[in-house]
């Protein structure tokens, strides 16, 4: 069951980054490779930021940038969905089909770029769900990234189908991820409206072998997510945040465990899935 209250977020060191003159809050914790986890609809919200903790505890720098929302609400139903208002209809973001690629993306290839020559390692990893789900795989076209992963992508919100990518984009990430060797991990529910098999086919079209698409069955999601998720999302859909059910060996905390050590794989910090760090 999840908590009803608010996440005060005071272990996190809120930061000013500037992009290419566009400014934006960005809550970080952790050291060691860096790892950008994007929020989901509507905002930063506690579970995000349990996630994020994980992600911190298992020996990254994790960056969660501030897009839509209030940082650490609990999702409602009536805030949420003004949220998805405001969004829908932003500069930011391509929500609808025949978009193309939500110029946000590049600010977040930005912020990769900068964490990456901050924080050092291989790589950058980047963690996008819902909403923000391909903005993972989009930041991939900066060379920073090497880790992606596209949780329930729900955009375009019109096409089930469809990809948040314009054409020139979906080529370059085709070929950087064919001439880079890179995995993009992605997982889904098996009902989830938002997120279809038919998205996942269209990615899986897009990349090839390189997609690495996970499903997980209805009967695995959180029972009783946030009012948000129950009312308006209606669906399972969240897979290692709102709808994750946090008891050891079930499929959401395999999938939380699996996330991680996709990231230790390809970044190589000093954990174990657990977040205990090993000896040196």
């Amino acid at each position: 069951m999840t908590s009803s209250a608010d996440d005060p977020i005071d272990d996190f060191i809120p930061r000013l980054i500037d992009v290419d003159g566009v400014v934006k809050t960005v809550h970080a914790a952790g050291s060691g490779p860096a790892v950008v986890v994007l929020p989901e609809m509507p905002g930063i919200s506690p579970d995000v930021l349990r996630l994020a903790r994980w992600v911190r505890d298992a020996g990254f720098t994790v960056l969660v940038p501030s897009l839509f929302g209030t940082d650490g609400a609990f999702p409602t139903v009536e805030g949420g969905r003004e949220v998805i208002r405001r969004a829908c209809v932003s500069a930011e973001f391509r929500a609808f089909a025949g978009g193309g690629t939500s110029p946000v993306t590049a600010w977040l290839r930005g912020l990769a770029r900068q964490a990456h020559a901050e924080c050092g390692g291989p790589g950058v990893g980047a963690i996008g769900m819902c909403f923000t789900g391909n903005f993972a795989l989009t930041m991939a076209l900066e060379p920073a990234v090497i880790a992606p992963v596209v949780n329930h992508p729900s955009l375009p919100l019109d096409d089930p189908a469809g990809l948040e990518l314009d054409e020139a984009d979906a080529r370059a990430i085709r070929e950087r991820v064919a001439r880079d060797g890179l995995t993009v991990l992605s997982y889904r529910f098996e009902g989830d409206r938002w997120c279809t098999g038919r998205r996942f086919a269209a990615y899986r079209a897009l990349l090839g072998g390189a997609f690495d698409g996970r499903v997980l069955p209805d009967s695995a999601a959180n029972p009783a997510p946030p009012p948000f998720f129950a009312e308006t999302v209606g669906t399972p859909h969240s897979v290692v945040t709102a709808h994750l059910v946090d008891e050891a060996g079930h499929p959401t905390i395999r999938a939380r465990d699996e996330i991680l050590a996709f990231l230790s794989d390809r970044l190589g910090p000093l954990s174990d899935s657990s977040g205990r760090r090993d000896a040196p």
